[in-house]
């Protein structure tokens, strides 16, 4: 009893500093996440100090399953790490909506292999030194990512647990007609941190996490620029890399 008191006490100590950790440093260029920061406070309050999730009962054998699946939704932002940032910057973070899907995959007692496919929908907002109106470049990608999920002991209703991968992910919604064009693959890892609750029939997981992306998605050879006023918007751009802040909740 003492040894499952102080493992549990160990793992979920450090998830907790790390989720902590997580909340005070991200730092994106140019990325405004002072949104997040309720959110991860309310995840914390919640898991800490909600009563009803201190009883133990709910769902006794479920993280004993070889495999299960489930669905998630999601909130975030999607940015550009821009070069040069002297003439062109992003100016507007618009909040973006995902939907996934989740396959788990039980290794041992503590870790989990994960892939979850997620299709992305939002836009970025490129902002010019000489240009009062912003250029707007939709995006659509599906990203195919997989997970390794390192869990702490349970706490009656409260597992929580910290999370890194990788994958590939593919834009739909690249656009030849666009004053400037992006590339369609592009691959990234992420981390991140959550919190299994368990309720009577389902887990919900709400989960934090941060993408960086490794591709330059800018795309110099444009054939479609024809215009002065367009070929200046590709002239100052050198290179984009995409990074994502987003806010699941996980159904399983």
């Amino acid at each position: 009893m003492r040894s499952n008191l102080f493992l549990f006490c160990s793992d979920s100590c450090i998830i907790k500093l790390f989720f902590l950790r997580l909340y005070s440093t991200i730092k994106v260029q140019g990325m405004k996440i002072q949104q997040f920061r309720k959110y991860i406070l309310f995840i914390l309050f919640f898991c800490v100090l909600h009563p009803s999730l201190k009883a133990q009962g709910n769902l006794l054998y479920v993280d004993q399953k070889l495999f299960h699946f489930g669905f998630s939704l999601g909130l975030g932002a999607m940015n550009f790490a821009v070069t040069p940032t002297d003439s062109v910057r992003v100016s507007a973070l618009n909040p973006t909506f995902s939907v996934g899907i989740i396959t788990d995959l039980r290794l041992n007692r503590y870790l989990n292999l994960r892939f979850t496919p997620t299709l992305h929908f939002g836009s970025r907002e490129l902002t010019y030194a000489s240009i009062s109106k912003p250029l707007v470049l939709q995006s659509l990608p599906i990203s195919l990512p997989f997970y390794l999920k390192y869990s702490s002991e349970r706490n009656g209703n409260i597992r929580p647990y910290v999370i890194w991968g990788g994958g590939a992910s593919i834009d739909l919604a690249t656009n030849e007609g666009s004053p400037v064009l992006l590339k369609p693959l592009d691959f990234f890892t992420e981390f991140g941190a959550g919190c299994d609750l368990y309720f009577s029939f389902f887990k919900l997981c709400p989960e934090l996490k941060y993408s960086i992306g490794f591709n330059n998605m800018y795309n110099p050879n444009h054939g479609q620029v024809i215009q002065d006023k367009q070929q200046y918007l590709n002239v100052v751009l050198e290179k984009l890399t995409s990074q994502m802040l987003t806010l699941t909740f996980n159904f399983e």
